[in-house]
This record gives structure tokens, C-alpha cells and sequence, in this order.
């Protein structure tokens, strides 16, 4: 077949990239087209250094010969000998090199090295992507990894771990990750997200091996992308949200229906949470619920309410806790408690206020 016939430039070299982050089999329309036309061409070559390359089976499938190139001791040949035959042998001919998962990234030097100090002329060089990383297509590497140090022949420590023994260690991942953010400092920043999400794909890979209850990092993934579909109907659906406010009380009305289960306002509020954060939690679902319940004491209100001056009031607390042997933190989450329940006697109160209108009625 001539070249006109085959479509395929004779002197020409087509690097064919891919990625192992997308299932085998799945190229590109150009990739298909070039092995194809290679392969059918007088003199065309596709080659290869890896005999289980995972698109081998799929190309062969498809009626495309594929050498695999190794060298005298049949392993893979060395990045310079390889460069020298790619480049002569596609003086003759087309050839087509389907890179490695990785790329191959010293075929590359080694071409640009031969290329420059040869006195030949040099075949035309062309990149072809078969297949390329889709945004997030790193966590499946995450999870691979995950699967390795969890598996038979891992860590053994990782092995040993349930989801009670790694608690300690998703609370302090969630501190430092704080404190990144505190800091300003991205490289910090974008290292204490990768353990945040590790310590997930860590508690996923233990859910897997349960015997009553397995699930997956994608059932994980996949109930987190449904309830945010859900909880966002202003994006996924026809109703209008204009304003962020209005998009919280759509959430808190959402949420409140999906969880109708629930006696009282504070219920599913996460005990184990800092004592501050704790009655934070409770006093903003108290008041958003419309039961605003007074808390006891009482502070000077300063002039000026901002986060330096509320700051000072919590450090001035903290202080006379400490003055008086007071663990201030003990002491904080127990008033909280005590707060919670007031507002679930407040909550009782209406309900029975409500409900003696209708008793009456059905008395008369």
C-alpha cells in the first residue's frame, strides 16, 4: 500500500501517550485512526516496550500487530538504544511507540539527545494522546494505594487499623488542617488537605472489608454527590434561590425534611466536638428553629461586637476558669448540655401549647 493510499506520512514517528487512570481500551479517535493506518502502511510499525501493557489486548483486538521491544537479555531496552532504532526505523517507515502508563519520559530525553548529536535527517516527530486524566482522576490513585498498603503484603500497621483506632488520628488531620489555613501557607494548605483525604479513603477501605455492612469509596462518593444535588435544588433543579440566605434556609428546610425522624431541633448535633463549637452548634440550631432560649449569665456587651473584642471575652473567661481551678473546657461543654436540654423543654412547651387548641375542640 502506498503512502497516499495509507493516509500515513512515511518518515514519521508518533509517540502515542495514555494514561492508566482510564479503563483499557478507551482511545482516542485519532489514536485509533493512526494505529490502524500504521499498521496497514508498506513499512509501518507499532511497537511497544511492555508486554503487559494494558492496552495490548484492545489494539490486537482491534487487528493491529504490536511489537514488543526489549533487548538482548529480554528486558526492556535502555532509553538511548531505543531512541537510536525508533528514529531509524521510522526513516523507512511509519512507527507508532505506544508509551508507557508513565509516559516515558527518558524515551524523550534519549530522542532529544540522539536527534541532537545524529548527522541524518531526522524523521517528522508527533505526540497523538490516546487518553488523557479527567479532573480527579488522582483519587483513583488514591485508592490504589490504599488497596496496596491495606491488602495481604502491605503495612502492617495500615492492616491492623479499624475505624475506632484511626479517630484519634482524622481529629488531628482536621487541626493541622486548620492551622494551614490559619497559616496562609498553600503548600501547607494543599499538604493537610491530601491528609484530610486520605484519613477518608483510609475509613472507606476498612467500611470495604465488613462483614454485615461492607460499602465502598464509591458508595461514599456516591451518597455525598445525591445529597448535594439534593440539598442544592436552586442548581439542579427549577427552584430559584436569590440570595445566600436563601440558600441556607432551603438547606435547613431540606435537611429538616430528610431527617423528620428527629424529636428535637439539637438532635444529631455531634457530641465529641470541641465544648465551643459545641454550644455554637446548639444555640444557631435553637435559633434558626425559632426557639431562641436564654442562655444564664450575662456579659458585658463591649462597644464594639467584632472578632477581636468577643475574643477577649472568651480569653477573659478563660482566665477566671483557670484563677478558680476551672477546666474551662469541661466546663463549657457541660453548660452547653444544659442548654440543649432547655431547648428541648422549650420545644415540649410549644408542642403541648399547640396541641391544646385541638383537644378542647375535640372535648366540646
Amino acid at each position: 500500500m502506498s503512502e497516499q493510499q495509507s493516509g500515513v506520512p512515511q518518515n514519521r514517528l508518533i509517540l502515542l501517550t495514555g494514561t492508566h487512570r482510564v479503563a483499557p481500551g478507551l482511545l482516542s479517535w485519532p489514536a485509533w485512526q493512526v494505529l490502524r493506518e500504521t499498521s496497514a502502511a508498506s513499512g509501518g510499525q507499532v511497537l511497544t516496550g511492555e508486554a503487559t501493557h494494558p492496552q495490548l489486548p484492545y489494539v490486537r483486538d482491534a487487528g493491529v500487530d504490536v511489537t514488543v521491544v526489549v533487548d538482548d537479555d529480554q528486558g526492556a531496552a535502555a532509553p538511548q538504544v531505543l531512541a537510536r532504532r525508533l528514529l531509524a526505523d521510522a526513516r523507512t517507515g511509519p512507527v507508532v511507540w505506544l508509551a508507557g502508563s508513565d509516559g516515558d519520559p527518558e524515551l524523550g530525553a534519549a530522542l532529544g539527545a540522539v536527534a541532537a548529536g545524529g548527522t541524518q535527517a531526522l524523521p517528522a516527530i508527533e505526540v497523538v494522546p490516546g487518553s488523557w486524566d479527567l479532573p480527579g482522576s488522582r483519587l483513583l490513585d488514591l485508592v490504589a494505594v490504599m488497596d496496596r498498603l491495606r491488602s495481604p503484603g502491605g503495612c502492617p500497621w495500615d492492616a491492623k487499623q479499624t475505624h475506632q483506632s484511626l479517630v484519634r488520628y482524622l481529629v488531628e488531620e482536621a487541626y493541622e488542617l486548620v492551622d494551614a489555613i490559619d497559616s496562609g501557607d498553600r503548600a501547607h494548605l494543599r499538604e493537610e488537605l491530601g491528609d484530610v483525604l486520605f484519613q477518608v479513603a483510609f475509613h472507606a477501605r476498612v467500611a470495604e472489608e465488613d462483614p454485615e455492612d461492607p460499602f465502598t469509596i464509591d458508595d461514599v462518593a456516591g451518597e455525598i454527590v445525591a445529597k448535594l444535588m439534593r440539598r442544592h435544588p436552586h442548581v439542579f433543579a427549577d427552584v430559584v434561590a436569590e440570595s445566600a440566605e436563601h440558600v441556607e434556609r432551603n438547606w435547613d428546610e431540606l435537611k429538616a425534611a430528610e431527617k423528620s425522624g428527629r424529636e428535637s431541633v439539637v438532635d444529631g448535633i455531634p457530641l465529641g466536638q470541641p465544648a465551643l463549637s459545641l454550644a455554637g452548634k446548639v444555640i444557631a440550631r435553637s435559633r434558626r428553629a425559632g426557639f431562641d432560649v436564654p442562655v444564664p449569665g450575662s456579659v458585658t456587651v463591649p462597644e464594639h461586637v467584632d472578632d477581636d473584642s468577643v475574643g477577649e471575652l472568651l480569653l477573659a473567661a478563660t482566665q477566671l476558669a483557670a484563677t478558680h481551678g476551672v477546666d474551662a473546657e469541661t466546663a463549657l461543654r457541660a453548660a452547653a448540655l444544659r442548654h440543649r436540654d432547655a431547648v428541648r423543654a422549650a420545644e415540649a412547651a410549644a408542642a403541648a401549647r399547640s396541641a391544646e387548641p385541638g383537644e378542647s375542640a375535640a372535648q366540646e
